[in-house]
């Protein structure tokens, strides 16, 4: 038997049926769906230094299990001294088992090590079903040994669903287990 993420698993039985009965879906195909995870960073000194590049693409590798790309800027900013074409981000996009295992470890390790953590705000939806959630030290994953980082950097965590409007993207994603604050 193949193995089967825990989440993906609770979001075929149970999820389904939860959000059926809430918005009353008459079809399981319109049930809104988590389709990626995008987890990106920007290292504005990677200008000045290109190792920094490296090192956030394999701090993302480590965090996400996957390889992280490089991003490369789009047009010239001389106030940055940026080029067009030069480095200037990481970002990776997470799909299938690695994205409900991502999700899993940032929801039941990761997001529980934030200090002072009451719950990430609802303020994070683009209007298209889409959530938006910024990470400031990513020495809140266990992946990251501390001695080996030479500095805190923070990332961007986009979740992509199917769902047409941002209350049943916050539906879904209360479900598989994102703690929001309680307003």
């Amino acid at each position: 038997m193949a193995y089967v993420a825990r989440l993906k698993k609770e979001y075929s039985e149970r999820i389904i049926d939860a959000l059926k009965q809430e918005f009353g879906y008459k079809n399981v195909m319109e049930v809104p769906k988590l389709k990626k995870i995008v987890v990106s960073r920007g290292v504005g000194a990677a200008v000045a230094d290109k190792k920094l590049i490296d090192h956030a693409v394999e701090e993302l590798g480590i965090i996400t299990g996957q390889k992280a790309v490089a991003t490369i800027s789009k047009k010239d900013v001389a106030a940055f001294k940026l080029r067009k074409g030069m480095p200037i981000g990481a970002k990776v996009t997470l799909r299938g088992e690695r994205m409900y295992e991502f999700l899993d470890r940032l929801v039941t390790t990761a997001l529980p090590r934030v200090r002072d953590f009451q719950g990430i705000r609802a303020t994070g939806f683009d209007g298209r079903g889409n959530y938006n959630l910024g990470v400031t030290e990513q020495i809140i994953f266990p992946e990251i040994n501390i001695d080996k980082i030479n500095r805190i950097n923070g990332m961007d965590i986009t979740f992509v669903t199917s769902a047409d409007t941002d209350k049943e993207a916050k539906s879904l994603l209360t479900e598989l287990g994102l703690p929001f604050k309680k307003n």
